[in-house]
């Protein structure tokens, strides 16, 4: 064999091997690579760790998103307290129109205004304004006007038409009307002799009102003292002025009385303790004056009823003032009875009865 031959022949089996060799390394390859390509998605499985990693600030992301998402409603919730607080003085504006309603009304009926006032303090106090037919004296035992003995309360109280009570309130500076100790120069008021003066008492049965007025006869002026509530008579259908208290103008009596606790009387027959009738004070109708719907005797003006309180003393029934509870008279609370009792015993007085205050003359 030649060499050239040999050559060939040995070439072509290394070739031969090399083949072989390259063939069995490119199946061990493919294995290999497989298991790369198993491997890379192990490297995918444990990718998603960063990624579940990554998630994690998208979770808390959220969180910061859901914080501030609720922060808003919480603001949200707060801008709704705000307005729901707004919203109350809101609907005010709605009644403003109701408070600008009366005005037109008042404003076209001025004449029909109820007048009010309290000018109690000008009758008795001695160091404030006074009232143009009210004078302060101070006491003085001995006076020209007595002669033989000394002067007391009851004489002045004589002399200058005014009541004991009257002077005994101003004396005392308060509603204490039976204290009535004097002492040399004690200052204390009194109703002007010089002024000739009545009192008015009006009565609207409607509202359970009634208003106290003097009236200077010499210079025609009206002034109003006070205003007070009032209890009245029962409803009576039958009668004009649909109460059993009646309507028109009378003139009040001068057989007045003063009540207390336990003192007894006669009333419709039976013997009464007078206080749980008629209260502490009592002045009676005397006479009819003009539209009187019935007669004057039997009616009057006093003091509410006094009944037992839970713990057994005597107590005046409040609730009967402004209710149509009387036989026909006028009460008033003993207050306000006392009061006026001291002003009005030692002058003229008259009473009118109206439907309306409006009617009064």
């Amino acid at each position: 064999m030649s060499f050239p031959r040999l050559f060939v022949i040995v070439t072509a089996l290394l070739f031969s091997v090399v083949a072989l060799a390259a063939l069995f390394k490119g199946g061990k390859s493919t294995p290999t690579q497989e298991l790369v390509a198993e491997a890379t998605p192990l490297k995918e499985i444990k990718a998603p760790a960063p990624q579940q990693e990554a998630p994690a600030p998208a979770k808390s992301a959220p969180k910061k998103t859901a914080a501030k998402t609720q922060t808003p409603p919480k603001t949200a919730k707060t801008t709704t307290a705000k307005p729901v607080k707004t919203q109350e003085p809101t609907p005010a504006p709605s009644p403003a129109p109701i408070v600008k309603t009366p005005t037109p009304a008042s404003t076209n009926n001025t004449e029909k205004v109820l007048p009010e006032a309290n000018r109690i303090d000008e009758l008795f106090s001695v160091d404030g304004p006074k009232l143009p037919f009210v004078e302060t004296i101070t006491y003085k035992s001995r006076v020209a006007w007595q002669k033989g003995r000394p002067a007391w309360l009851a004489d002045y109280a004589r002399h200058y038409q005014t009541s004991r009570h009257f002077i005994a309130r101003s004396l005392n500076g308060k509603p204490d009307y039976f204290k009535q100790d004097l002492a040399e120069n004690a200052r204390f008021n009194v109703l002007k002799k010089d002024k000739n003066i009545r009192f008015h008492l009006v009565v609207d049965i409607a509202r359970s009102k009634m208003w106290f007025f003097c009236d200077d006869l010499d210079t025609k002026e009206r002034t109003l003292l006070k205003t007070y509530q009032v209890g009245l008579g029962r409803v009576d259908t039958a009668k004009a002025s649909g109460l059993l208290t009646p309507l028109g103008q009378y003139s009040l009596g001068n057989k007045v009385a003063i009540y207390k606790p336990k003192m007894m009387g006669s009333h419709a027959g039976d013997q009464v303790e007078m206080i749980g009738v008629f209260g502490t004070r009592w002045i009676p109708f005397d006479k009819e004056i003009s539209g009187c719907t019935a007669p004057a005797k039997g009616l009057g003006i006093h003091g509410l009823p006094w009944v037992l309180s839970s713990s057994g003393e005597r107590v005046q029934d409040r609730n009967s003032l402004g209710k149509f509870q009387s036989d026909g008279c006028v009460r008033l609370a003993s207050e306000d009875m006392e009061e006026l009792f001291a002003i009005i015993i030692t002058k003229p007085i008259m009473i009118e009865l109206v439907k309306d205050f409006h009617d009064a003359k």
